[in-house]
């Protein structure tokens, strides 16, 4: 198997990084670098750097507005914004309802929504996961009941990322509690959470972070105008999104950049004999995940779902979590040291990295229930 990069896609490396490297600004460099907690701005102000270049939305086809990269493209750039400690294009809103929109949306949807999702006109949270329905997604007791042409929506979502400074939800709700199977009774919606009924509460992390919150919603009214597709077929659309969000989850460039960490400080303790077997070891499956990355991408590129994104979720989680382990054992006790700086506490990244990535096997789907996806489509077991 040639594993190489052609001279065109070595030539788009070098476009990319001679881009990040002229545009990032030093500070937002520097907050990555560090680990610490991006401003609302930051991420703001370098999405709309990447869209004016039209690279914010990398996995859009350029009908939609994107760049009409191939697989291998969206890889590279990827790749070198993690090398590069440049923020990511915000993954609610460029990975999740963005596709969405894309594939399923109408056209009124995709006038509205589409532009401005891209430019962070719009900052998108997801709703989805609710105190009893977490990896058991299908499980959701969220309400809409029809009335005229809105929904009420009564119920509770949890751990809504960002959903703080968010403008719009896109969220699960039950609009058929009498459906034979749980999952024929979803649908899905778009909420503006500036309607009246929306309360919005805080959940501080371990890492002293805000970045979740909990999502209370009491009669809410939503226009059905503002449904994706057809009433209770909304599971067919969250799998979607969810394939699309486990495919990103890999972060194979994070895991990369705290190798680099862990291989800085291991040359400055003398430890190499110690820990850098576990080093070896973790940089040796994060190549192979890298070609199985490479090849779920493919597979994307003509429109399809592929079940080995569960593979990606999985791996990619193991990988990102034994690094952060390796970096807080190797460096010790200062990889505890918290430094308290603008929004939230931002821990330096050795134990943000650690404190978070503890939940990484949890969102995104469950490793446990990615198990059972692979298992039944993967294996046709």
């Amino acid at each position: 198997m040639d594993l190489s990069f052609s001279p065109e896609d070595n030539a788009f490396r070098d476009e990319v990084r001679a881009f990040i490297a002229s545009e990032l600004s030093p500070e937002t460099r520097r907050r990555v670098e560090e680990g610490r907690a991006l401003t609302k701005a930051d991420v703001v102000d370098w999405q709309r750097t990447l869209n004016a270049r039209g690279w914010a939305t990398p996995s859009w086809p350029a009908s939609a507005g994107g760049p009409g990269w191939t697989a291998v493209q969206r890889y590279i750039f990827m790749d070198e914004l993690y090398a590069a400690s440049a923020p990511e294009p915000l993954s609610f809103n460029v990975s999740m309802i963005g596709p969405v929109l894309i594939e399923y949306g109408n056209q009124d949807q995709k006038e509205r929504f589409l532009k401005a999702t891209a430019n962070l006109d719009i900052w998108w949270a997801q709703g989805f996961s609710e105190p009893g329905a977490g990896s058991d997604l299908a499980a959701l007791s969220t309400t809409a009941e029809r009335d005229g042409d809105h929904y009420v929506v009564n119920g509770q979502k949890l751990w809504q990322g960002m959903a703080h400074r968010a403008d719009w939800m896109f969220t699960l709700v039950r609009t058929d509690p009498a459906a034979p199977k749980k999952q024929g009774g979803i649908s899905f919606l778009l909420i503006d959470l500036r309607s009246p009924g929306i309360t919005i509460r805080p959940i501080i992390t371990i890492d002293g972070r805000h970045e979740v919150n909990e999502v209370f919603l009491d009669d809410v009214r939503v226009p059905v105008a503002d449904r994706i597709g057809e009433e209770n077929q909304g599971w067919t659309y969250a799998k979607y999104l969810l394939s699309n969000e486990r495919t990103g989850i890999a972060r194979i460039g994070m895991t990369r950049r705290v190798l680099a960490r862990v291989r800085d400080a291991l040359g400055a303790s003398g430890a190499e004999g110690r820990y850098g077997r576990e080093a070896d070891a973790i940089e040796a499956e994060l190549k192979a995940l890298e070609i199985t990355q490479l090849r779920v991408l493919a597979a994307q590129a003509a429109g399809q779902t592929d079940p080995r994104s569960s593979i990606l979720k999985i791996k990619g989680t193991e990988l990102r979590q034994a690094a952060s382990e390796l970096l807080m054992r190797v460096i010790g006790p200062a990889g505890l040291e918290f430094v308290y700086e603008g929004e939230g506490e931002a821990p330096f990244e050795a134990a943000s990295n650690y404190f978070t990535l503890r939940a990484a096997s949890i969102y995104g789907g469950a490793s446990e229930v990615q198990k059972n996806i692979i298992a039944s489509s993967v294996l046709g077991l």
